[in-house]
Formats: structure tokens, C-alpha cells, sequence
């Protein structure tokens, strides 16, 4: 469902704050610019996702249902973590 050339990363099955905890995490690890589709079935993501763009200054560019339970959420870094 996500671009072919945007990584996902897969946290179904985590409850929070792990969805968060993996993303700050993984987030680190790309370049400035790059994107990443984080998918998560945790009620809570809806809020503590953007929450988490918005604290640590990471671009929300997309966030929609998947499916079934499903969210997703397209992220992008913007600088320094």
C-alpha cells in the first residue's frame, strides 16, 4: 500500500509506548529527507505518533487507515533526533 521505494516498518502487535519507543529509534537511523510508512494496530498511535512528530520536529506527511485495525503513518525525517 506504501511506495515502492518507502520502507515500512511493521509494529502491529505492540502496545504503547513501544510503537513510539521503535519509531523515535528507527527514526534515528535514516538521513534527513528520507521517509518511512510505520504501520501499528495500537489504538493509542492516532495520538502518540503525531504527538511524537510534533515534540521531536519530524515531518507527518500522511496518515491514514490501513487495514482492518490498521494505521499508517508516513514520516519523514527533518534533521537532527
Amino acid at each position: 500500500m506504501g511506495d515502492d521505494n518507502v520502507e515500512e516498518y511493521d509494529l502491529r502487535g505492540l502496545r504503547c509506548p513501544l510503537p513510539v519507543l521503535k519509531t523515535r529509534n528507527r527514526m534515528r537511523k535514516l538521513q534527513p529527507g528520507e521517509q518511512i510508512w510505520v504501520v501499528t494496530d495500537d489504538p493509542l498511535a492516532a495520538l502518540d505518533l503525531p504527538n511524537y512528530c510534533n515534540e521531536y520536529d519530524q515531518l507527518l506527511v500522511e496518515q491514514r487507515p490501513g487495514e482492518g485495525d490498521e494505521m499508517r503513518f508516513l514520516i519523514a525525517r527533518r534533521g537532527n533526533l
